[in-house]
């Protein structure tokens, strides 16, 4: 396993992040302590869930996992607050009310005395920039958070909150959590340069795109039933046909060396430049020891052009980044409060 700094700070971190976002109920708790302890044992010190996720079930289920096998100090454990955990008012948001409250839940859910890093979930723009940063500046202070970073935020606000955070000597965001993989660059448009120049961590989620980087999805078939895809149907911005056009031609390339297209596809990732640590998303054992083998797949210099051929750097051709960050901006032009409920 290789270790990098996290953004500009002093800890490092492994290249894969563990995502547990698939933990589904109670009843995952055995497979997830299976799937923590080998990753773990492989390497990875870095996993992220979230207090939505599940509305709490996620953290719980991994809180349980850590405190069992006693090995919470070998993670940097990474969770996220703003979007809606309840219908009232203020169980939503970044307001100093809503965060201190999401805080207090998480650390009691994972049983951990801190969080390593904590993400803005979504942006929230009813929330005045000093009135989030001075919240986090209070919980860091008090020891509870030690890092803190964003999640689906543009660079204008992640820039905005660097001015304050630098004018008022408050926490500086350290990462960011876009989405990104083969079929959507569009964080190299603009993010990923500007996270490189400020010394942010850029942690990327589905690097599958919901599977259709898995080679489960074929041209000319019906999604299987069960797939996060079952119900798009042909206006869908993720499940297009030029997506599954692209799929068509990576999968040659990946059964040319007896990988599937899911490892061949993390590995891709392993390539960019600024990327710190892929978040990878198992659901089994299997998925786990399938993408850890991506960590050892060096894509050529012809391969890397193929891919520039099929989807430009910061072209989609499956829309996550834009639908999930400037999606939500546009939507709360008309309804400020919406982007952060979601």
């Amino acid at each position: 396993m290789e270790y990098v700094q996290l953004g500009r700070t002093g800890t490092r971190v492994s290249r894969f992040c563990l995502g547990t976002m698939n933990i589904r109920g109670p009843e995952d708790e055995e497979v997830w302590a299976q799937i923590v302890g080998e990753a773990l044992d492989g390497g990875i010190n870095f996993i992220d869930t979230a207090d939505v996720y599940g509305r709490g079930i996620s953290e719980t289920v991994l809180g349980n996992v850590l405190a069992a096998n006693g090995r919470r100090d070998d993670v940097v454990l990474a969770t996220k607050a703003v979007a809606a955990m309840g219908d009232g008012q203020n169980d939503h948001g970044a307001s100093r009310y809503h965060l201190t409250r999401a805080v207090e839940g998480s650390l009691k859910r994972l049983q951990t005395d801190r969080i390593d890093l904590f993400y803005l979930h979504v942006v929230d723009l009813t929330t005045p920039m000093d009135e989030i940063l001075e919240t986090l500046d209070t919980l860091v202070r008090q020891g509870k958070l030690l890092y803190v970073g964003t999640s689906k935020w543009p660079a204008t606000l992640i820039m905005e909150g660097i001015a304050v955070s630098d004018a008022r000597g408050l926490p500086r965001f350290v990462a960011e959590q876009p989405p990104y993989q083969i079929l959507d660059r569009g964080i190299e448009n603009e993010l990923v340069w500007m996270c490189m120049r400020q010394g942010i961590a850029l942690c990327t989620w589905g690097p599958l795109a919901y599977g259709l980087l898995s080679g489960k999805y074929r041209r000319g078939e019906q999604p299987y039933e069960g797939g996060r895809f079952a119900s798009h149907g042909p206006d869908s911005t993720r499940f297009t046909a030029a997506a599954l056009d692209v799929v068509e031609e990576l999968i040659p390339l990946a059964e040319a060396r007896g990988v599937t297209l899911a490892e061949w596809a993390h590995a891709w990732l392993l390539t960019r430049p600024g990327i710190t640590s892929p978040i990878i998303g198992p659901r089994t054992i299997e998925h786990l020891r399938s993408t850890m083998t991506s960590l050892d797949i060096e894509l050529t210099e012809e391969e890397l052009a193929r891919v520039d051929e099929l989807v430009p750097s910061g072209q989609h051709v499956s829309d996550f980044y834009d639908g999930n960050v400037y999606g939500r901006l546009r939507a709360a032009i008309n309804d400020p409060d919406s982007v952060r409920k979601r």
